[in-house]
């Protein structure tokens, strides 16, 4: 019998031995990748994708921060509220239901105030979520906003983000 030394297991072996101990080492090796192998160190570590529970509005896109060009394609969401349009001739607000609201370069409105029909604000009463905006070259806030069937404000339904238009 052949006694060697082994580098790959830093052992003194047999033949035999080194052949099994290299099986079981390229074993071990597929079996951690498979597994997700070691754990990244904790700067490579993303943080957890957490969503806010009850309801809220957002942008679908753009991100917050993003580089764009005009016109901007701008798509909202919604979760745990009811998207409806606005129906003809609306007297009383139905609870739970709503239509987005886009303002430009401007904040959010108090809860319960009533939302202008009129420049910076864009009225989706048709419970549209997308829209190709014209926005000139510059800094830009965007605020999504929900609106109850009188265009009130509904508490915490508001969002807002930054773009940056190239051209």
């Amino acid at each position: 019998m052949h006694a060697t030394f082994d580098l790959l297991t830093g052992c003194r072996a047999t033949d035999k031995t080194v052949r099994t101990a290299r099986v079981a080492l390229l074993i071990s090796c597929i079996f951690a990748m498979a597994c997700g192998g070691a754990e990244a160190p904790p700067a490579e570590r993303a943080a957890p994708a957490t969503t806010p529970s009850g309801p809220r509005v957002f942008f679908v896109q753009p991100q917050d921060g993003a580089m764009v060009k005009s016109p901007v394609k701008l798509e909202f969401g919604i979760a745990d509220y009811q998207l409806a349009a606005v129906p003809p001739g609306a007297t009383e607000a139905r609870a739970g239901m709503g239509h987005h609201h886009v303002g430009v370069d401007t904040d959010c409105l108090p809860a319960g105030a009533e939302i202008p029909m009129a420049s910076p604000w864009v009225h989706f009463g048709k419970a549209n979520t997308t829209i190709d905006m014209q926005l000139p070259p510059g800094q830009h806030k965007l605020t999504l906003q929900l609106g109850n069937d009188l265009h009130r404000t509904i508490e915490g339904l508001c969002t807002t983000l930054n773009v940056t238009v190239t051209e």
